[in-house]
């Protein structure tokens, strides 16, 4: 009986089943029975004169009253919807009217544009960025940033919307099997809440203009029964390889995504970039910000106070040299700004080898047999785990094309990293 209702008119169903199924059956027909059906005349006069002996006419008549009021209330309390049904009835509201969401506790935390992905997965994420750029969405009654973050039982007002956008194909179970097989194929670890892969450089994290492959189109084959699908917790460039975090459940998403606001989450990037540091070990401080049309954009070094810029600090090791013309390092990035290791190696003069945005050394020519392709990667990845705590440490091996370099410059990859031992002050 607790469990018959939802919303208001499941908590009124839930009450009454309260007071129909805790007391006692003396007590019970005693209060019912007068509410349960109006008297008639002749009945009022009987009561009224019997007196005391109500209550046991009352008495004799509950094996027969007792059930006819228990079932129908529970036969018209509604069941709890599951979610993917409570997604498609809110799904119906969205296409018709305006419609207020309340944040659930499970989705505390949470951006609001990946509040409305996962709320309504047949809405583009371009599509969803720019009705929170134009300011059609509320928080609370406030205008919404696109990156603000919800708290529990915060009122959500979305805008009226013509849900004309061309609905996503159909998934075939075989192309659902292809991606899921594919994914095993690049998992560096996984369990029942955290999911890491080795993401291959060249492929998206997320869908964008003329992109149709990605990352986040992939998860799409590892929904659950509820139609949930993994999150996304950090970004990868398209081109940059390594460790990809990807969060399985809800609860994992939000505590994962504190670990790496907090900085508390330990990356360690692997980088071939031209010409060899004068200082073999240090740290970049920069201030960045973007520049350019949103397809073409890149990140510049600014001052503090410019609009848009954001502090940004990367800590470097040389691990390796080859022929003092090309350098291995070894980065620890603490801030997570886009383009921040390419910016930051540029900056001090040594950008990453085959980077087409941030290499601009003039007749500069690249050594034979090393492919013209970015050479970083997400080498290592430290993070706690969301439900014990424990870390879990995950490491990426090199990817074809940097493996191919590191063979043709003698670069050894079992050498000591200083930067694990860098200092953080």
């Amino acid at each position: 009986m607790r469990k018959s209702g939802s919303g208001q008119n499941g908590a009124r169903g839930g009450r009454s089943g309260a007071r129909q199924g805790f007391r006692t059956r003396e007590d019970k027909p005693a209060r019912k029975a007068p509410s349960a059906k109006a008297p008639s005349a002749k009945q009022g006069d009987l009561k009224s004169a019997a007196g005391k002996t109500r209550a046991a006419s009352a008495l004799r008549e509950t094996p027969a009253a007792r059930p006819k009021q228990a079932k129908p209330a529970a036969a018209e309390a509604p069941r709890q919807p599951t979610r993917a049904q409570a997604k498609a009835a809110a799904q119906e509201v969205l296409a018709t009217g305006v419609q207020t969401l309340v944040v659930e506790p499970d989705e505390a935390d949470m951006r609001v544009d990946r509040f409305l992905v996962a709320r309504f997965p047949q809405l583009a994420f371009t599509h969803i960025q720019r009705i929170v750029r134009k300011g059609e969405l509320r928080i609370d009654g406030k205008r919404a940033q696109p990156n603000d973050r919800l708290v529990a039982g915060q009122k959500v007002r979305i805008p009226p919307l013509k849900l004309d956008q061309p609905r996503p194909v159909s998934r075939s179970s075989a192309k659902d099997q292809d991606d899921r097989d594919f994914l095993k194929s690049i998992t560096l670890y996984e369990d029942k809440d955290v999911l890491i892969i080795n993401k291959p450089m060249g492929l998206a994290v997320q869908g964008g203009s003329g992109t149709k492959r990605h990352v986040d189109g992939l998860l799409e084959a590892l929904k659950d029964d509820e139609g949930q699908k993994p999150r996304l917790v950090h970004r990868l460039d398209k081109d940059t390889a390594g460790c990809l975090v990807i969060a399985k459940t809800r609860f994992a998403a939000s505590t994962m995504a504190k670990s790496f606001r907090a900085r508390t989450t330990r990356k360690i990037y692997w980088a071939l970039v031209a010409g060899v540091p004068r200082v073999r070990q240090g740290r970049v401080s920069t201030y960045l910000a973007k520049e350019g049309d949103e397809g073409d954009s890149r990140m510049r070094v600014a001052q503090h106070g410019d609009e848009g810029a954001s502090h940004a600090l990367t800590y470097y090791a040389v691990v390796d040299t080859a022929a003092q013309k090309l350098a291995w390092l070894s980065l620890k990035p603490v801030t997570g700004r886009t383009h921040q290791l390419r910016a930051h190696t540029a900056h001090i003069g040594h950008p990453i080898v085959g980077d087409p945005k941030y290499f601009d050394i003039e007749n500069w020519e690249l050594p034979g047999g090393i492919q013209n392709k970015l050479h970083l990667l997400a080498r290592r990845i430290v993070i706690a785990h969301p439900r014990t705590g424990k870390p879990v440490d995950v490491t990426a091996p090199l990817p074809p094309h940097m493996q191919q370099s590191f063979n043709l410059l003698g670069l050894d990859t079992s050498r000591y990293d200083p930067i694990v031992e860098a200092p953080e002050e």
